[in-house]
Formats: C-alpha cells, structure tokens, sequence
C-alpha cells in the first residue's frame, strides 16, 4: 500500500492559519446561500466602460474583465470532477501547472531541505526549488536502446541517502516521453520514506491510452498530482491547471496559494471548452496519430525515436554536437525545435506533433543529419 501516513509539513503552517483574508463574492455567495447582486464593496474597476477593450475583442470578452475569478473555481472542478470521475474535494485549480509545482513546494518544503529530481527532467522543478533555497539531487536517468526513462530506483535511493522531503516525477515525462505503470507509481510511493512527499507531474497524461482509467482519479495519500489545460484543451496562454489529493493537502496548499491566481475571463474559457469534450478527445486522437507518423518516418530515416505517451516524440541523435548543430540550422530556417538543455540529455531533439511538423521539407535539415549518421 502506498504511504498512509501524511508527510510532516513546515512548521510555520500547522498551526491556525494563515487565513486568505480575499476568498471572493463568489466563495461568499455559496456561503450565505444566495446571489449578492449589488457590489459596493469591493474596489474592482466595476464602472470602468471598456470602450477600447470591446471595440477590439467585443462584449463578452469584457464582461469577464470586471470582476476576481472564483478562488474555488467551481464550475471548472465540477466538470473536471463529471467528466473524469475525480472527488470534487481532492481537487484545486491554479494558473497551470508550473504555479502548482511552485505551490506544493511551498506546502511542502523549507530552505535547506533536499528535493529529488531526475537530472534533465522538466526544468522548472529545479527553477523553483532553488529559488526557495531547497538543495536539488539529481541522479541520472536510464538508458537503453529504445529507452530513456527516470529511473525509479535512483530515485528511491536518492530520497533515503539524503533525507529528501519531495520527490519529483513527470509521468509521462518530459522530455523523453516515458510513461511508468500505475503499478509503478504506487511501489514508488511505497518504496519513499514516510516523510517524504511525491510530486507527480501528469501534464501529458491526458495523451495516455488508458487517461480515463480508475486510477487517474484518486487522490493518493502522500502524493500531490498536478494536471494542465494547456496540452490536450489547448489552453496554454491562459494559465489553467489543477492539483489532486487528499483535501487535508489541499486545504495546506490554500494557506500559501494566491488566492486570484486564476483570472475570470480563464476559468470562463476553461468551462466552455470542458463543456466540449468531444473537441478535446478529437483533438487528443488526432494528436496521438501524428505523433505516430512522426515517429515512424523518422524509424524509417534509421533515427532513434524514443517510445512517448504524450504530445511529442523525442529524437536521440549520435552526439550532443549534431544536436546543436541540427537545433540551429532549424532556427536559421524559422523552425523552432527543442533541444534538451541538461548536458545529459543534449543530444535529444524534441518536435511536437502538429501539423506543420509532417508537412514535406518542413525537417528537411534533420532527415538530412540522420540519414548520413544512421
């Protein structure tokens, strides 16, 4: 089973409080029961006209300008929560991802204690981390022919060898595109000290195969689970994402979040296009085919393609050289795309599967670097 125990927080927020002194009219509303049509209390710009900001975007974008978002944001957590199967309560929705990243380790951790992370994982882990002053481990990940993966164990050692407080892990992972097993992730947890927490990045697991699975769902004692819009929904420019676990977790998460980090007008976009999940699954599907086809006509090429369970394939080129040789050669041909940044992993090229990425001559320069290198 995995840890039942809650891992210890920092000092400072387990007593009462902090309390957020703004919850909203519309927490306010649900509390009282009724709606609250007359706002002459709050110092929102409510009689500000909007000329310029309707001729240039039209009314409906400007009646969601007015006003604070709803810090619960309800309307999208009961969609999420229909939709997916996930409890209401073991949910809290945030300005994406990396706001959650740096939210739970806020929740999570003080100055001076160690974070786990693969080395060349997801960047920003380690951004906010050290910006916290928290010490960074980062051991290596796993490599193989056909296989670039976090390496669990490493992990798991890693966290007991240095006292760690929070273990970080993309799953599916960014940038190498490997999905672990739930059966995986729960001998992980299990397998970490009982005072140490998991942070589970799933941004890309709306591109699993089984993304709807039971498992998807549940809030896992130990282990904060964060989500995105910005993948699958397309919502990226707006902020959108959401935290599942248990709601003791998340009511900590509140005592340090900002509380109107997610605006109206993007809570308002989230649910329109929630309310649409036959665009996003179509979206999702059409996704997952090109990522397919890119994958196989760079095999065909000879190109080592690492297998990927989200919205991009990862290419492994023979040295980091040719890597930043093809990555500039592309940039010189108005085509951005993402060589990996840690030394370790500088010899991979990342290209998402849109369109763009199949059309004829589009990759021309890196066809060219494989084929006289396979």
């Amino acid at each position: 089973m995995p840890c039942q125990s809650t891992p210890r927080y920092p000092e400072h927020l387990t007593g009462e409080g902090p309390h957020n002194p703004f919850p909203g009219i519309k927490v306010l509303e649900r509390r009282i029961g009724k709606e609250i049509p007359h706002r002459l209390g709050s110092n929102e710009g409510l009689d500000m006209p909007h000329r310029a900001l309707r001729e240039h975007f039209g009314d409906a974008l400007a009646e969601h300008v007015y006003c604070y978002g709803d810090a619960e944001a309800l309307g999208v957590r009961q969609r999420l929560s229909a939709q997916q199967g996930i409890a209401l309560e073991t949910m809290l929705v945030d300005a994406g991802a990396d706001s959650l990243i740096a939210l739970a380790l806020r929740t999570t951790c003080e100055p001076g204690e160690t974070v786990v992370s693969t080395a060349g994982t997801y960047p920003t882990l380690g951004y906010f981390a050290k910006g916290q002053g928290c010490r960074l481990i980062e051991p290596s990940y796993y490599e193989a022919p056909g296989a670039l993966a976090p390496d669990l164990e490493a992990l798991i050692a890693a966290a007991h060898q240095e006292n760690a407080r929070l273990v970080y892990l993309a799953n599916p992972d960014n940038p190498s595109g490997h999905l672990h097993g739930d059966s995986a992730i729960l001998k992980l947890r299990e397998a970490l000290p009982d005072t140490c927490w998991l942070l589970l990045d799933e941004a890309y697991g709306d591109f699993r195969d089984d993304a709807g699975s039971e498992f998807a769902a549940k809030a896992i004692p130990g282990v904060i689970r964060l989500r995105t819009l910005s993948k699958a929904h397309g919502l990226a420019g707006l902020r959108v994402g959401y935290a599942i676990a248990d709601p003791d977790v998340l009511a900590m998460m509140m005592k340090v979040r900002i509380h109107y980090a997610v605006s109206s007008l993007t809570l308002a976009a989230a649910e329109v296009v929630l309310d649409h999940p036959d665009e996003v699954h179509q979206h999702v599907a059409d996704v997952k085919a090109r990522r397919e086809q890119l994958a196989e006509h760079f095999r065909a090429l000879g190109a080592d393609v690492l297998p990927s369970a989200t919205n991009f394939i990862g290419i492994r080129l023979p040295s980091a050289g040719l890597a930043a040789e093809v990555h500039q050669q592309l940039l010189a041909e108005g085509v951005l795309v993402a060589r990996l940044a840690h030394p370790e992993l500088a010899n991979v090229i990342r290209i998402t599967a849109v369109q763009a990425a199949l059309e004829p001559g589009r990759l021309a320069t890196l066809e060219q670097a494989i084929t006289e290198h396979a």
